[in-house]
């Protein structure tokens, strides 16, 4: 495999697509140096070198060869990073049934690996009179300001300011704000997203 299959480019811009620090993890994940991946792809140390800067586009041949060294697929440099961000009071409004209160989605709907809800429940606001179950492993609520209570089959549990309460997310549940004059703010984190 030859070098000439490359060419050389200017460092890229902000559009372009910047792959040399993923190759860089993988070779670090791997505990390779730059010698051994130049050996075991016949790649120069330095061609390898600029890969990882950014400063050369490798030909398909070249990129595949040190991505099979790297125990990578090549679609994994060029896969978005599963990243998010939501300004305060910019998320999604959802509403699971509750009366008297606003949700609010912090984490894309993308996300299969948890889901995290901003509650602002008003005064008698409620999950329902009736307990409901949701289909993940994990429930957990943190309430930031005002009181919670948590009712489930046999028990019931009274949450006040910086408490937080974890149970299992198919447990049959209802809540409701426990205070008759402020609002209750909460966080809901749901694993996995149900």
């Amino acid at each position: 495999m030859t070098e000439a299959t490359s060419r050389a480019v200017a460092p890229s811009s902000s559009r372009d697509v910047r792959i040399g620090g993923r190759l860089r993890a993988g070779r670090h994940a791997r505990g390779l140096t730059l010698d051994m991946v130049a050996e075991a792809t016949g790649l120069t140390k330095g061609f390898i070198s600029r890969m990882e800067r950014d400063q050369t586009s490798p030909s398909v041949a070249s990129l595949v060869a040190v991505c099979e060294v790297l125990g990578m697929r090549v679609g994994d440099l060029f896969e978005t990073p599963d990243t998010s961000i939501v300004r305060a009071g910019e998320g999604r409004h959802i509403n699971f049934g509750g009366r008297n209160v606003e949700e609010r989605l912090l984490t894309p709907g993308t996300q299969d690996h948890l889901q995290v809800i901003h509650s602002m429940i008003s005064p008698g606001g409620t999950g329902g009179d009736e307990l409901y179950s949701l289909d993940c492993a994990v429930e957990f609520a943190y309430v930031v300001q005002g009181e919670l209570l948590i009712t489930l089959t046999n028990d019931s549990v009274h949450l006040g300011a910086g408490d937080c309460f974890t149970f299992p997310g198919n447990q049959p549940h209802t809540w409701r704000n426990a205070s008759p004059d402020r609002v209750c703010e909460a966080l809901w984190v749901l694993a996995p997203a149900p």
